[in-house]
């Protein structure tokens, strides 16, 4: 009990408390531009960090994540531009209920869900922690490959319309996340000769072009405005009874969230996909997904933040990142003098807690901070569409650029623009292929290594107990639809 009190009294110091507000005004400033991440966030942090002492630099940025994190659903909610990729999986219902007149209600509940799923995550880590992060390091290149066809076979249930245009838009990100040098062979693969492919395709760019420009230029050539009410109502009205009625896609998103965010490499993107996926599966009207559902929402939010407090476990109780920003939050320990592994909770465990406490402090915040900036962000409703869509756009160049400061990042997210236009023509859904390109390179990488361990014997990826049950669960994901397909056919037929 004496290492909470001391990890209580290192996060309540006045300079803790300062950085962990300010981070967080930060974090949500950065996280509703489209284009600049939470990874972007904590990489613009780092310098700042090498001034402070360790438990402020940490709770800094703990702090500025979740913030970023949550403030990536205020342009996909009012613009249909998720300013964080999490932020990707539930952005058609968020940006339906805007259409429909009631962004307060899509903002409010993302606020809300993403509060209780940090909460909920942070409280879990605490008493689970050791045993989450042991769990994740048995996870082998066979395990990995189940991992990320799981994450592309959600892209399937999520996928609205046609089926063949859901795998259609699938395989076109997984060619998209082939582009560039191979990592086993050392061959470039559709580069046509251009050094910029090299590095493959920037994910950033992609996601912005796919999801923002086909829709700047539906707003150019429609006749009438995007929002007919471009009013935002009270952002609390109604969320008391919302939520007790779904509570448990709150309860189950933050569990999905500690748990998938524990795994290395996972992080908050692909747990807010299996949120979605999960949450469409169980409800009794999945056909409403992507037309403005608040089941999907509130799940997929709440695992957003759950998944990233969990991801600072393996971190930190074994070294291995569990995402982009705890990779570099690893650099920092090291810098400060603090070895991550199991050492760290018998020399400084005061340490880990206190930067737990950061985080939950930090998504109590939210609710605060979220409901200032949501009421900022409600004049974004109220520029007509002549003078919003050059906005728009110029933020897409700025945040384009900003990845790698070149102008390719512009050139790629032109071009993906296109892209995402021709698929919403032709109703080829855009969120699977977004998945592809995310996954489609660690799918490649794993199995490529896990065929190179058993000299070609396909056997490898059923001979370990967690890689066989992956590989049922991935199993029953692919033919309960083909089933049910077949079984209506046969309905219709007979």
């Amino acid at each position: 009990m004496s290492v909470f009190w001391e990890a209580l009294l290192l996060v309540s110091e006045p300079q803790t408390l300062g950085a962990i507000l300010i981070a967080s005004c930060l974090g949500i400033t950065l996280g509703a531009i489209p284009g600049l991440t939470a990874v972007m966030g904590v990489a613009l942090l780092i310098p700042i960090t090498f001034f402070m002492d360790p438990v402020p630099a940490i709770a800094s940025i703990a702090s500025l994540a979740a913030m970023a994190i949550f403030a990536g659903d205020i342009p996909g909610t009012l613009l249909r531009i998720p300013g964080t990729p999490a932020s990707a999986a539930y952005v058609e219902d968020s940006y339906a209920m805007t259409k429909i007149g009631k962004p307060e209600r899509a903002l409010g509940l993302s606020m809300v869900s993403a509060c209780g799923g940090g909460v909920m995550g942070v409280i879990a880590l605490m008493v689970a922690a050791p045993l989450l992060a042991k769990f994740a390091t048995n996870f082998s290149s066979v395990e990995y490959f189940w991992l990320a066809l799981l994450g592309l076979s959600c892209a399937a249930i999520i996928a609205a319309g046609s089926a063949l245009k859901g795998i259609l838009s699938l395989l076109f990100g997984l060619w998209v996340a082939s582009i560039g040098i191979d990592e086993v062979a050392g061959q470039p693969r559709f580069t046509f000769g251009s050094i910029e492919l090299m590095g493959g395709v920037s994910f950033i760019p992609a996601m912005i072009g796919m999801f923002a420009l086909p829709e700047v230029l539906r707003n150019l050539t429609a006749r009438q405005p995007r929002i007919a009410t471009p009013t935002m109502g009270p952002i609390f009205a109604g969320l008391g009874g919302t939520l007790r009625h779904r509570w448990r896609n709150l309860i189950r998103g933050g569990f999905i969230g500690s748990m998938v965010g524990a795994l290395p490499g996972a992080g908050a993107d692909i747990a807010a996909w299996v949120a979605y996926a999960i949450a469409r599966r169980q409800s009794k009207t999945p056909e409403a997904f992507g037309k403005g559902h608040d089941e999907g929402l509130i799940e997929a939010g709440a695992a957003n933040n759950a998944a990233l407090s969990s991801a600072w476990v393996p971190t930190l109780v074994f070294g291995i990142p569990g995402d982009s920003i705890t990779a570099i939050v690893i650099g920092v320990l090291y810098l400060k003098g603090l070895e991550p592994g199991p050492i760290i909770f018998v020399k400084t465990p005061e340490l880990v807690y206190a930067i737990l406490f950061a985080f939950l402090l930090a998504n109590l915040l939210l609710i605060p901070l979220g409901w200032a900036v949501i009421r900022f962000a409600r004049h974004l409703l109220r520029i007509p569409p002549a003078y919003f869509a050059p906005v728009v756009l110029a933020c897409c160049i700025v945040g384009s650029f900003a990845i790698n400061n070149t102008s390719f990042g512009v050139l790629t997210m032109l071009t993906f623009g296109v892209v995402g236009w021709i698929f919403e023509e032709n109703n080829i859904p855009i969120a699977p292929a977004i998945l592809g390109i995310v996954l489609g390179g660690a799918l490649e990488f794993n199995f490529v290594t896990s065929m190179l361990k058993s000299q070609g014997d396909l056997m490898i990826f059923i001979s370990r107990p967690v890689a066989t049950v992956l590989a049922l669960v991935v199993f029953v994901i692919w033919a309960v639809p083909i089933l049910r397909g077949m079984r209506k056919r046969q309905k219709e037929t007979s």
